[in-house]
C-alpha cells in the first residue's frame, strides 16, 4: 500500500504509528512500501528505520518486486516479528512467514475488513499472532462477519497532534470569506461523494430548520468536495435553508485548524471506524456530535466527551445541536474537552500504547517459546 504518495485515513494512521515507533528507545526495523516512490519526509529518516520502496509500471510488477525483496529479507535477517500494515498484504505475509516460524501481526483500520473477506485474508487473520485495530466497533464488526477471535484483537486508536490542533479566536478572514458574522456555526469536514452518504451531511441539513427556530443565526459550514454536493445543495434549497449552508470546498490540511476555530460545534452524525476529525475538533476545544452506532464511541468515550445520536435522525441531531448552542454542559467546556481528549489520544499517548503492545507481543513470544 502507498503511505507517503497519497493521503487517507489508513495512510495517516500508519504514519502516526511509524513516528511513534521512532520515538521508542532501541527501536529498529525495516519498512516495505508497496506503490510508494523512493523518498519519505525527513521526519521519518534515521538509523532506526530503513525504507524499501516498490513503485513500478504495473501493480503486478510492484507486488512481484516487493514479494521477492521481502522473502530475501526474511531469509537473511530472520526478524523476530513482522507487522503487516494492510489486510490486502496479509496473505503474502502469512505465506512467507508461517513456514519460517516468524510470527506476524496485522494492522487494520476500519471498512477494509468490516465485510466478509476472501478465504486467503481470513486465514491470514486467523493465523496471525495478533490483530491491531482502531476501535471496539471495528473489532466487533470484523470479528462477527469474519469469524475471528475477538480476544486476539487489541486496540491501537488514532491520535491527534495537540501541538498543531489548538484552540484560538475565530479568524476574521474566514468569517468574512464565508459570510458568518454573528452566526452560530455548525461544521463538518467530510468527502461529499455519493458513496459516502453515511457521513450525514444531508441529515444535518435536514436538522437546520428546527435549529433555526431556536437559533435563527445558525449556519452550516461544509468542508469537502465530491459528486454529491449538487444533491446536498438542492436539498438545502428545497428546505429553504440554502442561505444557511456554506459549501467551502476542499481545504488543505494546513488550513483546517483555523476552520475548526470558526465553528461553535463540529457535527457529523456518521458511521465511522473511528473518526479522527472528532479528535481534531476536540483538540481545538470545539464540542462534537457523532452517530451512536459506530467507532466514534471511542473518541467520544461513549458520550462522555460529546453528543451521540442516531445517525440518520435529523430530529435527534437538531435537539443535540440546540443543547450545544445553549451551553452549560461540561462537554462544551473548551479547556476540559481538550485536556481530556488529549490525555487519551495525543501522539504521546499513542507512543505509550504502542510500546505496551510491542512489549506484550514480545512477552507472548517468549512465553510461547518456553512452552514449545
Amino acid at each position: 500500500m502507498s503511505v507517503f504518495d497519497c493521503e487517507g485515513g489508513i495512510q495517516s494512521y500508519v504514519k502516526d504509528i511509524l513516528k511513534s515507533y521512532l520515538s521508542l528507545r532501541q527501536a529498529r526495523g525495516e519498512v516495505f512500501l508497496l506503490r510508494d516512490g523512493s523518498g519519505c519526509p525527513n521526519s521519518f529518516e534515521g538509523k532506526n528505520l530503513k525504507f524499501h520502496y516498490f513503485k513500478g509500471k504495473t501493480r503486478q510488477l510492484e507486488r512481484l518486486q516487493l514479494a521477492s525483496a521481502f522473502l530475501k529479507y526474511l531469509l537473511l535477517k530472520r526478524p523476530q516479528h513482522v507487522f503487516c500494515g494492510h489486510i490486502n498484504l496479509a496473505p503474502l505475509v502469512r505465506f512467507f512467514c508461517q513456514p519460517l516460524g516468524i510470527p506476524y501481526t496485522v494492522l487494520t483500520y476500519g471498512k477494509e475488513f468490516w465485510e466478509p473477506l476472501g478465504i486467503s485474508e481470513r486465514i491470514a487473520l486467523a493465523q496471525a499472532s495478533g490483530i491491531w485495530t482502531i476501535s471496539r466497533y471495528s473489532r466487533d464488526r470484523a470479528c462477527a462477519v469474519n469469524n475471528l477471535d475477538p480476544h486476539k484483537v487489541q486496540m491501537l486508536p488514532c491520535a491527534v497532534d495537540g501541538n498543531y490542533f489548538t484552540p484560538g479566536p475565530k479568524p476574521q478572514k474566514l468569517i468574512e470569506r464565508y459570510n458568518l458574522a454573528g452566526a452560530k456555526v455548525l461544521m463538518t469536514v467530510a468527502r461529499l461523494w455519493s458513496g459516502d452518504i453515511y457521513k450525514g451531511v444531508d441529515v444535518t441539513i435536514r436538522a437546520i430548520p428546527a435549529i433555526a427556530q431556536v437559533f435563527p443565526e445558525v449556519k452550516y459550514l461544509v468542508i469537502g468536495r465530491g459528486d454529491d454536493q449538487a444533491r446536498l445543495a438542492q436539498l438545502a434549497k428545497d428546505l429553504g435553508v440554502a442561505d444557511r449552508v456554506v459549501f467551502a470546498g476542499f481545504v488543505p490540511t494546513e488550513d483546517l485548524v483555523e476552520h475548526y476555530r470558526v465553528a461553535d460545534a463540529y457535527i457529523m452524525p456518521s458511521q465511522e471506524g473511528f473518526g479522527i476529525v472528532y479528535l481534531e475538533a476536540m483538540a481545538c476545544g470545539i464540542p462534537v456530535l457523532s452517530g451512536d452506532d459506530d467507532g466514534s464511541a471511542d473518541p467520544l468515550q461513549d458520550g462522555r466527551f460529546g453528543w451521540r445520536v442516531p445517525h440518520r435522525n435529523p430530529e435527534a441531531v437538531a435537539a443535540a445541536c440546540i443543547e450545544i448552542f445553549k451551553g452549560g454542559d461540561q462537554r462544551c467546556d473548551s479547556d476540559w474537552l481538550r485536556e481530556q481528549s488529549l490525555a487519551l489520544f495525543s501522539k504521546e499517548a499513542l507512543a505509550v500504547q504502542l510500546k505496551q503492545l510491542i512489549e506484550g507481543t514480545a512477552q507472548a513470544q517468549r512465553t510461547q517459546r518456553k512452552v514449545l
